[in-house]
């Protein structure tokens, strides 16, 4: 694969001139997703262990290892897996771990749609085979999936998630993780849910209902108890609204 290596206020990056998203705006404006690091640098320190699952090449989870003790990063596509491990190297962090791996509800492979235009949109292969996920000719690989209770043995504080579809999975596969974790950020889009993994909210929330207290809408700036998670996510999910980082959390 080609790769273009640039400094941007993130730090160093090698990135693929492909993509349109992640790797556009690191060139164009030298920076992604400051929304989203300055959301997750709220809920760690310099103390924190954090878990980024879905990594993608770094632009977040880099910048985040700078202002925790150790962070473990996660990541399912062979092609941007590959620019990851290079960003860690790039930019010396010490305190990061890389695994490429599809977090997953049972131990194997899965088919995996590596998207082209979107590279960051890449996903497992979705349920039901929209026109969206297929637009750009992507590349159909295997990969192999994991349970993360299975390969992480030590608790986060923070769990950072992207998957594009997979979280449900991900979720039952990292029970023990979810239970020691004070806050869980993860995108909620209702497509992913209904058309990539095929559940319901109330598939989605089962897994994490146990482990915390209340959920935080950034977009609707709206804060609900457990009671309240299926009712404010399901009004979402009708309305097919969308939030990249909505957050669950541990009372202390």
């Amino acid at each position: 694969m080609r790769g273009v290596l640039v400094k941007t206020d993130q730090g160093y990056f090698c990135l693929d001139p492909d993509d349109q998203f992640v790797s556009r705006s690191l060139l164009d404006s030298g920076a992604f997703g400051a929304g989203e690091i300055e959301l997750a640098a709220s809920h760690m320190d310099r103390s924190s262990r954090v878990l980024v699952v879905g990594a993608h090449i770094g632009a977040i989870a880099i910048p985040l290892s700078r202002k925790c003790r150790e962070l473990v990063a996660i990541e399912a596509n062979p092609a941007t897996y590959e620019l990851l491990r290079l960003n860690v190297l790039l930019n010396e962090r010490d305190n990061m771990r890389t695994i490429h791996a599809a977090a997953n509800d049972a131990n194997g492979t899965i088919e995996f749609v590596m998207s082209t235009h979107n590279s960051g949109g890449s996903k497992r292969m979705p349920k039901f085979r929209d026109e969206i996920y297929f637009y750009d000719n992507p590349t159909i690989v295997t990969v192999p999936a994991r349970r993360l209770d299975d390969i992480l043995d030590h608790a986060f504080d923070l769990v950072f998630m992207d998957i594009e579809g997979s979280e449900y999975f991900a979720f039952v596969g990292m029970q023990r993780l979810l239970a020691h974790a004070k806050t869980l950020i993860v995108e909620f889009l209702p497509h992913h849910l209904s058309r990539v993994a095929g559940i319901t909210v109330d598939d989605f929330l089962a897994p994490l209902t146990p482990h915390f207290d209340d959920l935080t809408i950034p977009t609707t700036r709206r804060v609900v108890e457990r009671d309240g998670f299926k009712s404010v996510l399901q009004d979402m999910h009708e309305r097919d609204q969308g939030d990249p980082a909505i957050v669950f959390r541990k009372r202390a």
